[in-house]
């Protein structure tokens, strides 16, 4: 078994995208979630940026060399950067753990030639519903900066490459969570 692991914060908390196991629920201390444009890459994405005042829910899981080279492929305008001394969680004999940033110099602020696209926060919703339940999914989104970023509805179509089905109840709390939040949807 691998000592190395990841902390997933976004799509990797929903285990239907990814084969690595086992997974730990984990929480990091010390970074924020925040929605940002990537130059070079047509939708915004989720990354974390240092907030001494933020704490965040997750999921680890041990990786192999292979698993690093398909995480670092998938993650590919992420830096892989260190978080073990960041990271609470109940796996044993984690000697490496890192998380995926997006270096600040390429992070800009979403716009409506960058959306979010709703795919991608259905799977990620829906992966904290299933690990941390409604309170989780809530505690994302309280802990998740940059909600006037546009999205896109891309549902009937979906352009992100992992998107999943969600069940009535999913879409539901997705729908009204980005009511309750004011958030911008553009139709797809």
């Amino acid at each position: 078994m691998s000592t190395s692991y990841f902390f997933g914060y976004g799509s990797l908390v929903n285990r239907r995208t990814h084969g690595f196991a086992p997974v730990h629920r984990a929480s990091a201390s010390g970074w924020r979630r925040v929605w940002a444009q990537v130059p070079g890459r047509p939708v915004s994405l989720l990354t974390v940026l240092r907030d001494p005042s933020c704490e965040i829910e997750g999921l680890i899981a041990p990786v192999d060399d292979d698993g690093w080279t398909a995480l670092d492929l998938r993650e590919a305008c992420y830096d892989r950067t260190d978080a073990l001394r960041d990271v609470r969680h109940p796996a044993e004999a984690v000697e490496a753990l890192a998380i995926y940033v997006v270096p600040e110099a390429d992070r800009l602020p979403p716009d409506a030639e960058h959306p979010v696209l709703l795919s991608y926060l259905d799977v990620v919703l829906q992966g904290y519903l299933g690990e941390f339940g409604k309170a989780g999914a809530e505690r994302f989104l309280a802990s998740t900066a940059n909600w006037d970023a546009p999205i896109l509805n891309d549902r009937a179509a979906p352009q992100y490459p992992r998107a999943q089905s969600l069940t009535d109840d999913e879409r539901g709390f997705v729908d009204a969570a980005l009511s309750g939040l004011g958030a911008r949807v553009l139709a797809g």
